[in-house]
This record gives C-alpha cells, structure tokens and sequence, in this order.
C-alpha cells in the first residue's frame, strides 16, 4: 500500500470513530449538562479539568516517544510495552496522590473531591491504553485504536440514559468515566494480546534511564500544553465558581469536540513524519506544506460559521441557563483555526527531534496563557478566560511557524489564506442575511464554501492528483 493510501486509511478510520464518537459525546454532553444543571455540570467540569492536568505525570511522554521509536523499529515493541507499563504504574501511584493532596487543600466541597478521585481512577486505566495504542499507531493499525475510542463513546451515553433514567446524582455520573475507560483498556489488552502476545513484566533499568531521559521534554511539553487547555477552567473555578465554569465548559467542550480533525490527523502522519526524518527531508516538505492548506481550509469556515450561529447551536443543544454560553462559544471558536495548525506543527517538530523547541515554545505560550487569565478572569469571568485561550493558541502558532519555517520550509502565509477567507466570508454572508433550520443552514453554506474554493481554483493539479490516489484503490 503506498504511503498516501496508508495514511489516508488510518486517517479515514480515526475520522470515522471521532465523527461517531462527536455524536454520542454529543448527546452524552447535552444530557448531562441539562439534567446535572450549571452546577452539577460545573463539578464534573471542574473534575475533568482538573484530572486533565494531572494526567500528564501518567504518561511523561513516554507514549508519543513509543510511537516515535517503535515506527522506526519494529522488533523493540514487547521491551517498549513491558517496561513502561511498570513506569506507568509508578507514575499512576504519583499522580493519585498529586491530586488528593491538591483537592485536599483547595477548599473543594466533599462532592467535587468524590468526583475527582473517581476520574482519577479512570485517568489512569486510560494511561494503560495509551501504552497499546501507541503500538497500534507505530504499526499504522489504526483501526484498533478507532474501534477502542467508539467503545468508549458507547459506554459513555448508555451509562448517562442509565445514571438519568435511575435519578443518579453527579457521583454516579462520575463514574461512568471509570466504567468506559475500564472497558476500553480491557478491549485493547485483548487485541493486543491477539496480535503480539500478552505483555509481561519487565524491568530493565538500563532501558528505563534513556527511554525516561528522551521523553522528559516531551513529558514536560505535555504537562505545559494540559495546563494551557485545562488552566482556565481550575483558575475560574477558584476565582469565580462551579456556575461559571459550567457556562464556560458548555461553549469549551463543543469548540474542543471539533479537535479531533486534526488530532486524527496528526495522529496518522505523525509515524511517516519520524520515519521520513531519518530517510529523506523532501517528502517531509511536501506532507507539512499540503497539511498546513487544508487544515486553514477545513477550519476557517467552522470558526466563520459557528461565530453567526453561535445563538442558534447553544439554544438547540442545552437549556435556557446556558445562554450565558453563547457569547463565550463565539470567542472560544477562533481558537480552532490556531490549534488545528498548532497540532501539525508541534508534530512536525517532535518527528524531527525538536522535543526541546516544542518545550520552549509550550512554556512561553503557558506563562503568557497564566497571566492572562490572572489578569482578565477577576474582570471578565469566563470571557476573560475565553479571550486568554485564543490569545495564547495564536501565540503558540506564531513562535511554533517561525521555527518550522527556518528549520523545513517557509509558507506564505497569506497565499495560503486569501482564497478559504474570501469563500469563508461569501459563505458568511449568507449565513448572514438567510434565516434558516440550522441543520439546512449549515448544509448550504457548507456547498457554497466549497464551490467557492472550487471556482476560485483554490486547488491545484497536485491537489486533485493527491485526493485521486487517496480515493484510488489501486495499490503500488
């Protein structure tokens, strides 16, 4: 299978399991916001962010470097998975007692405590199914992976029906994160167990000391990047209080589903990325230069579509008490154009070796990303903390693009962006001035965007030969 159709196929496959699992994490968000309410879905909320945080010092990096190291080597994945599951199991140990020691002072309330330490729990049963779905992903086995995250989706909405149609209180939702991550790791262990053979425990201290030593900027990246995107929701829940995170995490968490472009993405060119690192430079050019287009192009018009009918989409999905969520939704959606560039770009980076550039930048973006919220959440509450994210992604752009481009190559920028801005902007206007069901809104001005771009010719014959060998099933 050629490299193109390789990826195309994980990427399809993740794209698939994420839209599926958008629709029920869909429903499972709306039913859990209106029946819990502002506060109960604040808690929850709060606990998440929280937990989120945390997880970092679950992993350390060590699950992208797994993936990294593995790609370029097929025959290190048993000591890979043996070892660091003895690693992880000391973090787990670590991270648990972070987090009682943090709730314990913070002056939470027993409930949100409760709440805390069971998605702790379920953090770490995610850690383990981090461990084998970085080998699916070295292997480009993405299917198991994908299979793993509907799994969890499932779990997911059936216990929110169950916990609701039985009157549970927020304990019992909590749990259903326990419940889903549980199965999900078992359903991994399985497949994994099916396809190499049943991990066993091993220590191997001289494997442990370099594997620790070149994941530590990606560990450190990683617990600098969480506290960017979890940071505010902490913050304002200490500042202002679980009502306004519950306003602020019901616009978050539909910007945040949107996410998965260009996780999948990444996801699945990020092991050609480490393996073209040490073969060739120009394949590597070509993957950044066509992944920062359609990124732009696929993530312009929801920031541009989603600001007009902000209104529209929160007042379908949640109650009347979340219409304090509208304007935080219109300002958290321009986060979307810089994060789904952040996402390639980061990983171009760490295919590369420049783990310790990606630290850097992670760490100015974060002290920048902590006073702004210092300084505009007491002010503006949770639009503070809204302005403070999009703020500090689009900085994260900036410094991440100038290194790419000095290191791989330098994109014009604005040619790259004129043409989905002037489709973004005539789609726009329609969405506008036309009065519609929102579902048909969307529909239209989904058309007009892309026949926009299509009449502006804003792709070349290179593009249309690139989607010819994805939609190809020709096999080199």
């Amino acid at each position: 299978m050629s490299t193109v159709r390789r990826i195309a196929k994980n990427t399809g496959l993740l794209f698939i399991a994420s839209i599926i699992t958008y629709i029920l994490g869909f429903f499972t968000t709306i039913y859990t916001a209106n029946y819990l309410g502002v506060e109960g879905f604040g808690i929850i909320s709060t606990a998440l962010a929280l937990t989120g945080i945390f997880s970092v010092f679950t992993d350390l990096g060590i699950s992208t470097l797994t993936v990294r190291e593995v790609a370029r080597d097929k025959k290190i994945v048993n000591k890979y998975v043996e070892n660091t599951a003895i690693i992880k199991l000391i973090l787990a140990i670590i991270t648990f007692g972070l987090i009682a020691i943090f709730a314990f002072i913070s002056g939470y309330s027993e409930v949100v405590k409760y709440v805390i330490y069971i998605i702790t729990i379920s953090v770490i049963f995610n850690s383990y199914s981090g461990i084998l779905n970085s080998i699916f992903q070295a292997f480009e086995e993405m299917e198991h992976q994908s299979i793993g995250i509907i799994i969890n989706s499932v779990v997911m909405l059936v216990g929110t029906l169950i916990a609701i149609y039985f009157h549970a209180n927020v304990i019992v939702f909590a749990s259903i994160y326990l419940i889903s991550t549980g199965i999900t790791f078992i359903y991994l262990l399985i497949i994994y167990a099916w396809k190499f053979s049943f991990p066993k425990v091993e220590i191997d201290l001289n494997f442990w000391k370099p594997v620790i030593k070149e994941a530590l900027p990606l560990s450190i990246t990683s617990i600098f990047a969480i506290l960017i995107f979890r940071v505010d929701t902490v913050m304002l829940s200490l500042m202002k209080g679980v009502v306004a995170v519950g306003w602020y995490n019901a616009a978050y968490k539909l910007m945040e589903a949107l996410i998965f472009i260009p996780s999948v993405y990444t996801t699945s060119i990020f092991p050609f990325l480490s393996s073209m690192y040490i073969s060739s430079k120009k394949p590597i050019i070509t993957a950044y230069e066509k992944s920062f287009k359609y990124l732009i192009i696929l993530s312009l018009p929801i920031a541009v579509g989603t600001t007009l009918l902000a209104d529209q989409i929160i007042l379908l999905i949640y109650k009347s008490g979340f219409t304090e969520s509208i304007l935080a939704l219109q300002i958290l959606i321009w986060v979307l154009p810089f994060t789904f560039l952040n996402y390639i770009l980061g990983s171009l980076l760490t295919s590369i070796n420049k783990q310790y550039t990606v630290l850097k930048i992670t760490i100015v973006v974060l002290i920048f990303n902590v006073g702004l919220n210092l300084i505009l959440i007491p002010q503006y509450s949770y639009l503070g903390a809204a302005f403070a994210t999009v703020i500090s992604d689009a900085i994260a752009v900036i410094l991440s693009f100038y290194v790419v481009s000095q290191l791989i190559s330098k994109i014009k920028v604005h040619k790259v962006l004129l043409k989905p801005a002037i489709a973004s902007a005539i789609m726009g206007l329609f969405l506008f001035f036309v009065k519609l069901n929102l579902l048909l809104e969307i529909l239209i001005a989904t058309t007009i965007y892309f026949v926009v771009l299509i009449g502006i010719k804003t792709f070349t014959d290179k593009d249309y030969d690139l989607f010819k060998q994805i939609i190809s099933r020709n096999k080199n």
